[in-house]
């Protein structure tokens, strides 16, 4: 079994190193989708072997389509450049590459991707309670592209398995960092509910949206456990839903005043 390797980075000179690294072991070719650097993102990739191509827009379903129409091996995993690939997981991936085409097809029938663990952590070191499983290693011949601008997708035919092995999420490291990823993904998110029609934003919807957020962070995915970690990080989902409505506000009353 070939392997493409898959990452979509922007402005990720202080990682992409890390995550390049990770995957080099199991890695037949290694994709770097570069969203418009203006750092040294797409000299370090290319530095380190990686193939590397451009495209400008926060449109993800486009960028992950885009590593996946430049991919050669016969299987894809998509990583993101603050993820790191554990030696279980690059294992088990060996493993699977090792079975031949009729042992697959006996032992896994017809698999046509693997969902992956993923442990998030914040701030450093500091694990989050709640494991992910998210579908990121396809079959690339029956993965037929992405859909969706923010909360990108997959659209395949075949059957899904879980694989061994975790991927290591290094995410809001800091305020800024975090602060930067709302100020950049509430105006997508806010656009784009604005185009399906969302209802007409009042004062009572601001508190329903926010109270969601910080209870599927602090309760569903029992960021309580996280202690001082878990309640920063329940009140800044709900922070991020604000700050997401209050701009879907601010464009519906915009367009109200243009139609007049």
């Amino acid at each position: 079994m070939k392997l493409s390797v898959i990452i979509i980075a922007k402005n990720a000179e202080d990682h992409i190193v890390d995550a390049i690294e990770s995957v080099k072991e199991v890695a037949d070719e290694v994709i770097v989708v570069d969203n418009d650097s203006t750092d040294r993102t797409r000299e370090i990739a290319e530095y380190l072997k990686a193939k590397v191509y451009t495209l400008e827009g926060l449109n993800f379903a486009k960028l992950r389509n885009l590593g996946l129409e430049k991919a050669r091996g016969d299987w894809v995993i998509y990583i993101d450049t603050d993820e790191r690939v554990t030696s279980e997981l690059i294992s088990n991936i060996k493993y699977f590459g090792r079975l031949s085409a009729g042992q697959i097809s006996n032992i896994n029938n017809e698999i046509a991707a693997f969902k992956v663990k993923r442990k998030n952590f914040y701030f450093g070191n500091h694990e989050w309670p709640y494991i992910e499983k998210l579908e990121r290693l396809f079959k690339r011949s029956v993965l037929n592209g992405w859909r969706g601008e923010l909360h990108e997708s997959p659209e395949f035919t075949g059957r899904v398995a879980q694989i061994e092995g975790f991927l290591l999420h290094y995410t809001h490291r800091n305020l800024s960092s975090m602060l930067q990823k709302t100020i950049e993904c509430s105006k997508i998110e806010a656009e784009l509910r604005l185009k399906s029609g969302h209802s007409k934003m009042t004062w009572w919807r601001f508190f329903r949206v926010m109270l969601t957020a910080f209870f599927d962070s602090y309760v569903r995915q029992e960021g309580w456990r996280a202690g001082t970690i878990g309640i920063m990080e329940s009140m800044y989902q709900a922070f991020s839903m604000f700050i997401t409505y209050a701009r879907l506000w601010e464009m519906q009353n915009v367009k109200d005043q243009n139609n007049k």
